[in-house]
């Protein structure tokens, strides 16, 4: 009893010790960001500086919290470990956010306040503040109770409550929330019907048939074919936005290069690389190990490139209103205020990020390689659908969606799989056990069309009972056996939950903080 105890109380010193170092990283990062400003020459802003520890603040949480989505199904699945992946992830985001980061940012996110109602520089500043903050505080309550949100409503709450703190009511653009509060649908939904279906075909073309190696040969080098032309396509039109304006169909035709090339390789190595291939799941998974890895890290660079401007753009313009005196729609990223976004966001993946990692990749559904595959796919589809419907959509709630979408078509698959193994109990009922279990066995290795040949016979069989000899009790457990919840349903509903909270929430956070900052300031 006494180890017992010496154990656990070594176990809490260790969990302490580990928090301990992850707050002094944090703190020498925020002190680093001051003594930087501090040491520029000519004079020194105090709002700036708090400004930029804010942007830090919120660089760290968007690592914390967001990335988690680009690399917690390739963790999940095994792809990755999990520090592989945060060194990918931490690597790619900040190059992303460095090289495609842009030299202009929009200051306003999605236009959701009009920002000639603001007159007075103070105001704007504080403003942006209380925006900044609002946001950051947010994600890091998200990411303490292991729900993954949108950093994107995270900072367009905090900017669309301090705007109404600051302009009143008429500041806002309701159109723009209403469009943004109908992504909260539109994305999950996009993700999970696009991952659904991807996991579907997969299983018809390929897992479902008697020769899987022979179906894999045909179908792997379409598919990552297709996923080469879909991501490419994806980091040409988002990824590198800011540093190369590329059209639509100039993009469709690069990523359409990118695909002949990719099927041409994948055909040339699956010739050998399916040899001594195992004719099972596990063997088929091991072919989407390699894209999986890739898709981490163009995932990872096209959020750094695009995500980073929640961290820096209120700070940019906190920027350009102190040093220029000028309240704008959009302005220049210096190269510090884009380093600490970079910075900020690899450093709180790398110690805080592991949480929503595990969340995303196992604490909703079971993943593997096929089934990660799929999550990819639909991040990288949706986004590029959307974007040319005009559709807003968070990368956030897509994954998501995308991993809640392959979890219920599992369930679905199984309950109907188990429902073909009730008729086929009950057709036999009163045979021998031997027979019985010879036909099911026959049945689980036959392929999709088999399969279908095979309750056909049976439905249409003259021998079939109407009368089963199975009791409503007995077909009632044996329904039981097969009706698996694989979904949470804990964390969906604490995911949901957080989803709809975010923008209001942090909407009155920032209104609080700004009147707060207000009373502080006024003379």
């Amino acid at each position: 009893m006494d180890f017992e105890r010496f154990v656990m109380v070594g176990r809490s010193g260790e969990r302490s010790r580990r928090e301990m170092v992850r707050v002094g990283a944090v703190l020498l990062f925020l002190v680093g960001i001051v003594l930087f400003l501090t040491s520029r020459s000519g004079q020194i802003h105090f709002s700036l500086v708090v400004a930029a520890m804010i942007g830090g603040y919120m660089a760290l949480n968007i690592g914390a919290n967001d990335v988690a989505n680009n690399v917690g199904p390739a963790v999940g699945s095994r792809a990755l470990t999990l520090g592989g992946a945060i060194v990918v992830a931490a690597i790619f985001e900040m190059a992303g956010a460095l090289i495609a980061g842009g030299d202009v940012v929009g200051t306003i996110k999605s236009g959701i306040i009009t920002p000639s109602a603001i007159v007075d520089k103070e105001i704007f500043i504080w403003l942006m503040t209380a925006a900044l903050l609002a946001g950051a505080l947010w994600l890091n309550i998200a990411t303490a109770s292991g729900a993954p949100v949108s950093t994107t409503h995270s900072i367009v709450g905090g900017v669309l409550g301090a705007g109404i703190a600051a302009g009143g009511w008429g500041i806002a653009n309701w159109g723009e929330m209403a469009k943004i509060a109908a992504s909260w649908v539109i994305s999950p939904v996009l993700g999970g019907i696009i991952a659904a279906a991807f996991l579907y075909l997969i299983k018809r073309t390929i897992t479902y048939q008697s020769d899987m190696v022979a179906a894999a040969r045909r179908w792997v080098p379409l598919l990552q074919a297709l996923m080469a032309w879909a991501f490419t396509t994806y980091l040409v039109l988002k990824g590198l936005r800011q540093v190369w304006q590329v059209g639509v169909g100039m993009a469709f035709l690069i990523g359409l290069g990118f695909a002949v090339l990719t099927y041409g390789f994948m055909r040339w190595r699956l010739a050998s690389v399916t040899k001594g291939l195992s004719n099972d799941k596990q063997g088929v998974n091991s072919l989407f190990v390699l894209p999986l890895i890739f898709s981490a890290a163009l995932l990872s660079f096209a959020h750094g490139a695009n995500d980073v401007a929640n961290a820096v753009g209120p700070l940019a313009a906190i920027n350009e209103a102190v040093m220029q005196g000028a309240i704008a729609t959009k302005a220049a990223i210096p190269v510090w205020v884009l380093m600490i976004g970079a910075i900020g966001i690899a450093l709180g993946l790398a110690l805080y990020g592991p949480k929503l990692i595990k969340t995303v990749g196992s604490g909703i559904t079971e993943l593997d390689q096929m089934r990660a595959f799929c999550i990819a796919m639909a991040a990288a589809i949706t986004v590029i659908v959307a974007s040319q419907l005009g559709l807003p959509v968070s990368s956030t709630h897509i994954a998501v969606g995308a991993v809640f979408g392959v979890g219920f078509l599992r369930e679905y698959i199984k309950s109907h799989y188990g429902q073909m193994i009730i008729a086929i109990e009950e057709h036999h009922a009163g045979h021998d056990e031997e027979i019985v279990q010879a036909y099911l066995v026959r049945f689980h290795k036959a392929d999709f069309n088999e399969k279908g040949r095979m309750l056909a016979e049976l439905k249409a069989s003259k021998q079939a009972k109407v009368d089963s000899h199975l009791t409503k009790k007995e077909r009632r457990g044996l329904k039981g056996v097969y009706r698996k919840e694989l979904v949470k349903r804990s964390a969906l509903a604490r995911i949901v939950a957080a989803w709809l909270i975010t923008v209001p929430v942090s909407a009155l956070m920032a209104a609080m903080i700004y009147f707060m900052i207000r009373g502080m300031m006024l003379p």
